[in-house]
């Protein structure tokens, strides 16, 4: 009886160590947020969408990518927010509709899915890095740039970077707006080892890239006036993550834009890509 408070003390302790290890374990290998080639092939496999799945390798980085659709046409090049992967916008990938008009591509952007998971980057070098992949699957079509959320600023600092080469953006709940952007503090705090590592999955790099997005838009807003192509933007007013006023500063620094088309949707919060897919599906019809 007199052993009894240490050894139930001791095995406590050794309770909490393996809780700790398991969770760092854990923290390593979940909430990755992307699809395994099985379930992209069972995904598919049940529209009987014909499909590539594939990665391009360049020098110091990599980009996987999934396509649907005939490579003839003219393509929708989608690019998810954060976190995410290619799968964000899977639905459209296998739309009858879409496909009898598009060629489509979903990326992983750098650091998701299986584009060197976890490795973020700024808005800068995402756009280098999607852009020599573009040269790399370009089929001389019009292309068609995609974004939804962080992937607003990304398709955007695109067609900065190469004004000539896209036909449209559409932009998405798209966070542009520097001002708009309200980086917490909190995020700097656990960009730091150890506790980064307690972050789990692509949390992690999202962490990162959002605590960069503010001056990436600061340094990004005076470069929009270089955007030539034509601009759909798609809003809904009760987005509480990315503010409806993203709109009215679009509106007014894509000052060289070709087009410029507004969507608002009355009541809508930050996830139209799937809660309004009807209308974002038909924006994307209606491209001439």
């Amino acid at each position: 009886m007199i052993f009894m408070p240490a050894t139930f003390k001791f095995k406590k302790r050794y309770i909490a160590y393996s809780f700790m290890v398991f969770y760092f374990v854990m923290c390593q290998s979940c909430m990755m947020m992307r699809f395994s080639n099985k379930e992209t092939t069972k995904f598919f496999a049940d529209s009987q969408t014909v499909f590539q799945d594939k990665t391009i390798a360049f020098e110091e980085y990599k980009i996987h990518y999934v396509e649907t659709g005939n490579i003839q046409n003219p393509t929708l090049f989608f690019v998810h927010g954060s976190p995410g992967s290619w799968n964000a916008f899977k639905e459209y990938l296998k739309d009858t509709l879409l496909l009898k008009k598009y060629r489509m591509i979903a990326i992983d952007r750098p650091g998701f899915g299986y584009s060197d998971f976890g490795d973020a980057q700024d808005l800068k070098e995402q756009s280098r890095r999607i852009s020599e992949f573009i040269k790399k699957i370009d089929n001389t079509k019009p292309l068609i740039l995609v974004g939804h959320s962080i992937g607003g600023p990304v398709v955007a600092k695109l067609a900065v970077d190469n004004p000539s080469w896209y036909k449209r953006l559409v932009i998405l709940a798209g966070s542009l707006d520097p001002k708009a952007e309200k980086p917490e503090k909190w995020r700097t705090v656990i960009k730091v080892s150890p506790l980064r590592y307690l972050i789990p999955g692509a949390l992690r790099p999202s962490n990162d890239e959002l605590w960069w997005l503010k001056q990436d838009l600061v340094d990004l807003e005076p470069e929009l006036k270089k955007i030539t192509c034509d601009v759909t933007i798609i809003h809904g007013t009760k987005d509480a993550l990315v503010p409806y006023s993203n709109v009215a500063f679009m509106e007014k620094k894509f000052v060289n834009a070709k087009s410029m088309d507004t969507i608002t949707i009355e009541k809508a919060n930050h996830f139209i890509p799937w809660s309004h897919y009807e209308i974002v599906r038909n924006a994307l019809l209606n491209i001439q």
